[in-house]
């Protein structure tokens, strides 16, 4: 290999890829965990190095030359070798110590997990959690996280998928919530009450109105992207939501609209890459996560005495 063919600091490709990425300085700063003078001198660097001008300068948004464009793909490139090798090394260690990142939904991360990972620690005291609560899918082959617990299988075949048990959900809200609406007594009853949405308000008409309660999208007065958030809305009397039964009823004591309300299940999965499992540390974690997560249907992590 001839070293002296390459004239540039390889962080500092990495300080370019993070702001593409990100599309701002400050952006690729938080990510990388430095400040944005650090990365904008890193990338200057880089481009005297390189003798070419990566970014149109004078905007808020980093906007990519041709030059800038024309080298990202190699730069891609670059970065994907990278992550492998940290991912085969990582799959290679037998060490019980060190950090497992974790990502699960922001309403999971707060009250199903917390249990799960007391017990955990108290078990394997040099295993660090750094839990990250995130409603979007994060990327495992490109490290973004160590474990997720997702709610839909993944289909890339290089990642390793374990179901655990189903989170039954139905319609939920507060008794004086209930009360305001007079008692219905059938689902139809329902059909001017206020839901709380989620992300999309009107992918949720369809699944409610096949349940018997004909509702619009104008029905949905409040709509979250926060499952957390979603919980504290019900809980003030908001509106009517689709929660898990095991966290509605058994932690914040809420009712189901109607006893005989129909409930369904929703898939549960923990998901690691299978390079990763040969990784002492998050083999354990992942494990650990499967047992707890699967026993009594989540009511033993949840629920209050």
């Amino acid at each position: 290999m001839n070293w002296d063919a390459i004239s540039f600091d390889w962080n500092h490709i990495r300080a370019f890829l993070a702001t593409v990425e990100q599309g701002s300085l400050s952006g690729a700063a938080r990510v990388l965990r430095q400040t944005q003078p650090t990365l904008s001198r890193q990338i200057s660097m880089l481009e005297d190095a390189l003798q070419l001008t990566l970014f149109e300068r004078g905007t808020r948004v980093m906007q990519l030359t041709d030059a800038g464009s024309e080298l990202l793909a190699h730069v891609r490139g670059m970065a994907d070798a990278a992550t492998q090798v940290s991912r085969v090394a990582a799959g290679q260690s037998q060490s019980v110590e060190g950090i497992v990142r974790i990502t699960s939904s922001d309403a999971m991360a707060a009250y199903a997990l917390p249990r799960c990972l007391i017990s955990l620690r108290r078990t394997h005291p040099g295993i660090s959690i750094e839990l990250v609560p995130s409603n979007e899918v994060s990327d495992l082959t490109r490290r973004d996280a160590d474990i997720a617990i997702r709610h839909v299988r993944p289909a890339q075949p290089d990642l390793v998928a374990r179901r655990i048990a189903d989170i039954e959900i139905s319609l939920f809200a507060s008794a004086q919530y209930l009360d305001a609406l007079g008692a219905p007594a059938t689902l139809a009853d329902f059909a001017g009450a206020d839901f709380i949405g989620y992300q999309q308000p009107e992918r949720l008409v369809p699944q409610i109105t096949a349940m018997g309660i004909p509702v619009t999208k104008q029905n949905f007065g409040i709509t979250t992207s926060n499952g957390s958030t979603m919980y504290e809305l019900v809980r003030d009397g908001a509106g009517i939501a689709f929660l898990p039964t095991v966290v509605a009823e058994g932690r914040l004591g809420l009712k189901r609209i109607l006893p005989d309300a129909p409930t369904f299940n929703m898939e549960t999965w923990l998901v690691t890459h299978r390079e990763i499992q040969t990784n002492r540390r998050i083999r354990l974690t992942f494990d650990h996560l499967a047992a707890e997560l699967d026993k009594d249907g989540w009511s033993s992590l949840i629920a209050r005495s």
